[in-house]
């Protein structure tokens, strides 16, 4: 019985449960596992405040303005087609003494078409950033609170003997993070960059910032014996890593 348990909770199924991304069948069998098994209930309210916590801790703010902007976007607009067709019924009147006035009017439908396509387009990868950013705050949660998750303590070389960081990395759920709770500080000229060696292909993380903050999580990519590492570029980042400036290796 007691492997049972263990392996239900090694399973992602109540942190999927919490987030709402269980089937039926799954909803049912987490349902009764907590009602069946004191174990589980104290791991469920466990992970339902730690995933409270973490949704204040990373919620994610709508833009400021924005929906005044939206609002005014669309009451131009609405002002627009009224123009548009008050035009168009006065253009039709007269069409045969103003035989020119047809093209200044499909002029302007093009471009009030234009700028919907515009704004509709603003708002889809709003949306989309927003649904990227939800599924990055549930991998982090996974990756904190599953059992099967693994810690690599990060140190940096005798060129950066401040750098500390923590990696995460889980091979149940191929998921990988990193926590860099301390970077030293360098020149004005200079910037530290995260890369990761994957599939035998150098890939760019970006440049760490010392504003990361120590609550912050960077995703790198999963691979089984990849390799991390922190260099010191030029700033604002560099194409491809300086090999003799690397500070820190993480191997995962």
């Amino acid at each position: 019985m007691k492997d049972k348990i263990k392996i239900f909770l090694d399973s992602d199924l109540l942190e999927k449960y919490l987030l709402g991304t269980t089937s039926l069948q799954e909803s049912q069998q987490v349902e009764r596992y907590i009602a069946m098994y004191p174990k589980v209930r104290e791991t469920f309210d466990e992970l339902q405040e730690n995933l409270e916590e973490f949704a204040k801790m990373h919620a994610i703010k709508t833009p400021e303005g924005l929906k005044e902007r939206i609002f005014a976007r669309i009451q131009t607009e609405n002002r627009n087609r009224f123009k548009f067709f008050r035009y168009a019924i006065a253009a039709s009147i007269a069409a045969f003494m103003f035989a020119g006035a047809s093209y200044f009017f499909w002029d302007q439908n093009q471009n009030l078409q234009q700028e919907n396509t515009m704004v509709t387009n603003k708002i889809k990868d709003l949306e989309q950033n927003m649904r990227d950013q939800l599924e990055d705050v549930r991998n982090q949660f996974i990756v904190l609170n599953n059992p099967q998750t693994k810690k690599y303590t990060v140190n940096g070389n005798k060129n950066a003997k401040e750098l500390k960081a923590v990696a995460y990395i889980n091979p149940l759920k191929k998921l990988s993070y990193i926590n860099v709770s301390n970077l030293p500080h360098l020149p004005e000229n200079q910037c530290f960059q995260m890369w990761a060696e994957v599939n035998g292909e150098m890939v760019n993380l970006g440049v760490i910032k010392e504003s990361f903050g120590q609550d912050k999580l960077l995703a790198l990519p999963y691979a089984e014996d990849a390799i991390g590492y922190i260099t010191i570029e030029p700033q604002g980042g560099n194409v491809s890593p300086t090999v003799e400036n690397i500070v820190a290796n993480i191997k995962y």
